[in-house]
């Protein structure tokens, strides 16, 4: 195998793993790559230290450290280097042949706008079903994340900084549901609420930090982990705002009193196409190439078709309910990754997304910003034991599937799906 320049390879093994790292790839994932590369090409012993928001690369002559802000998710770009990875080594693959592979991955353009608004509109709608919403409030949300997400594209990502964001976000998705309850659409406004600004929550940080702790990476898991429950914050800064702004310019007091359970959308097979419908449609916002949506949806609705069958016909609590769901989630997971040869955090990302507390970590800090502590202590407990159930499922997980905890040993043709 030709020879290549260290510092070469080692460029190389930073730039494959940056793009795992900002864009949703967990840092177990990250540091493999990233040592394989080096191996490949002949660079063995070499140290590559990442944490949420930064990677450290050293050798015996070269160090290199890049810091690497937390952003959002393209779920395509970690299946692509991940194929890239496994092609470099099964098809043996010049450097300047991976170079050039990795740059076109790097010039891949996002999903479509179209793509993009409709997986908003159906995955907000999907998901107020899910909280508790009737089909009007799902409605409500529905026409509110189609404003909302155009928002998102054409203002606040390209020109506001990710709090700023989050706050001005909140503040107008708030007074979208307002404006559409006025108008007669929709019954009850905390649904309308919680299932518009699930738009916002930040899923990915959420559950890669709950894998990064899982897997012993205790300082990023708890940076993403921060970052996540920041940015929740901001989304409840901003919808208080909006009452505020509202009681301010119509006299008119209104009050987010949590979401209430519709009996007709409870049923459970409604409930099983809102999650398939709501999951499905967050693959697109998250990036998961299209081949790769159905898996997705079935994922997150027997996921969350556990955790109905368990709170509704046993006696278990919504943390038992929780474990169970996001074990399903795990193992189908990890079968989904092995049968359609795609990393693995592709499903469980998506997959785990309905289990995941975010309107209770949300109405915990809308509680907070809105000075009712009591209250949000008695939400935050609740997100706690939720948050819990899924962190030891991971950790079990991570052990019973053992391959993806381990590394792979240097030189090595095997892959972590």
């Amino acid at each position: 195998m030709e020879t290549y320049d260290s510092q070469e390879v080692l460029d190389f093994a930073s730039e494959a793993g940056r793009i795992l790292l900002e864009n949703g790839a967990e840092i177990s994932r990250v540091e493999e790559t990233m040592e394989r590369i080096a191996s490949h090409y002949g660079q063995v012993g070499e140290k590559f230290f990442v944490l949420s928001n930064g990677i450290f690369t050293t050798g015996s002559s070269y160090a290199h450290v890049e810091f690497i802000p937390i952003k959002g998710s393209r779920l395509d770009r970690v299946v692509d280097v991940n194929q890239l990875s496994r092609e470099i080594e099964s098809r043996n693959l010049s450097l300047p042949q991976a170079r050039c592979r990795l740059e076109e991955i790097k010039a891949r353009g996002p999903k479509k706008d179209w793509e993009q608004y409709l997986g908003a509109c159906f995955g907000c709608a999907g998901f107020c079903i899910i909280f508790g919403g009737s089909f009007a409030d799902s409605l409500c949300s529905l026409i509110a994340a189609l404003l909302l997400n155009f928002f998102l594209m054409k203002v606040s990502t390209p020109y506001l900084s990710k709090t700023l964001g989050n706050i001005c976000a909140g503040f107008m998705g708030t007074l979208l549901c307002i404006l559409l309850l006025k108008l007669g659409i929709g019954d009850n406004l905390g649904n309308m609420v919680v299932g518009t600004l699930i738009l916002l929550i930040p899923g990915v940080a959420f559950t890669n930090g709950l894998r990064d702790i899982a897997n012993e990476d205790y300082l990023a898991g708890m940076t993403r982990l921060a970052d996540a429950l920041m940015m929740f914050l901001c989304i409840a800064i901003g919808v208080c705002f909006a009452f505020i702004f509202y009681s301010a310019v119509f006299a008119d007091t209104l009050v987010l009193n949590g979401t209430v359970t519709d009996p007709i959308t409870s049923i459970f097979s409604i409930q099983l196409a809102a999650a398939f419908i709501g999951t499905f449609s967050f693959a697109i916002l998250f990036g998961v190439p299209r081949k790769y949506y159905i898996a997705c949806g079935l994922v997150g609705m027997l996921g969350w078709a556990v955790y109905l069958l368990a709170v509704r016909f046993t006696s278990a609590q919504a943390f038992l309910g929780t474990a169970l769901g996001a074990a399903l989630v795990a193992l189908l997971s990890r079968y989904a990754a092995k049968a359609l040869r795609c990393p693995s955090t592709v499903f469980l990302i998506c997959g785990i997304f309905p289990l995941i507390p975010g309107a209770g970590v949300f109405w915990s800090a809308y509680y907070v910003a809105a000075g009712n502590v009591s209250t949000a202590l008695s939400c935050g407990m609740n997100a706690v034991k939720i948050t819990l159930a899924i962190v030891i499922v991971l950790i079990i997980s991570a052990n019973v599937f053992h391959s993806d905890k381990w590394r792979i040993a240097p030189g090595s043709n095997q892959h972590k799906q």
